[in-house]
């Protein structure tokens, strides 16, 4: 495996992939991976003959109170286990890279982005599209794969992708989960053993919630009681809400919808998502 960190280097190495005609795969991540990432890269060897994995830890997605500081950073076991996981390039810009002096650019994408994580994080999703932008210009790849447990900034960059007619098909892959059913990501790093085994809380409700939907319970009545069980587990609910699964919107009768939550155990926010097998509410 290539491991490049000047953009330079990253264009050759990709000119050289095109020049033998090879499909090319991008997975974006933040580095600190799990199983979950490694789901990414499979689907990304199913679906090119090249696999880049890219790791950069975005200040611009972070808010001020957030955790940039702190966020996981593993690269010599990250590299190690892309290598072994068959990825041929990793690409590793450092910030001065990414955003050189001078920079002043935003990409912003309203509706999708401006409810929910977009709400309760403010210019998280600016930074997102502007980072995902400036990827899928250097790496010019045919396909970018994503992972459906962030669910909003799947669809935030679908939109941007339609919006701007980037050459790119996007790819979302199912969430992967523990045996217990918690989403992995890399922040579950930060939770202790009791709140790791509260966790699953989270999940579980959406789930309670979601067959209380489908079997023709009152959609209110459902979220409510999803939070409440997340409050008596010791989360501080962010949201738990019923969206149309594309906009994010209010759900619209006869068009696919998704039931999502944010909450905080600790210091730790989590979220996750699910979709909804019905559409008879709306």
């Amino acid at each position: 495996m290539q491991t490049v960190r000047q953009l330079p280097a990253l264009r050759e190495a990709v000119a050289a992939f095109r020049a033998a005609g090879e499909r090319v795969a991008l997975v974006p991540t933040m580095g600190a991976l799990h199983d979950g990432h490694l789901a990414l890269v499979e689907a990304a060897k199913r679906a090119a003959t090249r696999v880049i994995v890219s790791i950069f830890v975005n200040p611009k997605q972070f808010g001020p109170n957030e955790d940039l500081a702190k966020y996981p950073r593993k690269e010599l076991a990250d590299s190690r286990m892309l290598s072994t996981a068959g990825a041929d390039l990793l690409w590793l810009p450092p910030v001065e890279v990414m955003y050189p002096e001078g920079f002043e650019t935003t990409v912003s994408v309203a509706g999708v982005s401006q409810v929910l994580d977009g709400a309760a994080r403010p210019g998280h999703f600016d930074g997102v599209a502007t980072v995902v932008t400036k990827l899928f210009n250097q790496v010019q790849p045919d396909v970018a794969l994503f992972g459906e447990k962030d669910w909003q900034q799947l669809q935030v960059i679908r939109r941007l992708v339609a919006d701007l007619d980037l050459p790119v098909e996007i790819l979302g892959v199912p969430t992967y989960r523990d045996d217990d059913g918690l989403a992995l990501s890399s922040r579950n790093a930060y939770l202790i053993a009791e709140e790791r085994a509260r966790a699953v809380a989270l999940p579980r409700a959406l789930g309670f919630a979601e067959r209380a939907i489908a079997k023709g319970d009152d959609p209110e009545g459902a979220l409510a009681q999803a939070r409440e069980t997340l409050a008596a587990a010791g989360f501080e609910v962010d949201y738990v809400a019923l969206a149309d699964a594309e906009t994010l919107g209010d759900p619209v009768a006869g068009r696919p919808m998704r039931l999502l939550g944010a909450a905080r155990i600790g210091g730790t926010r989590l979220i996750d998502n699910i979709p909804v097998t019905t559409n008879e509410h709306g």
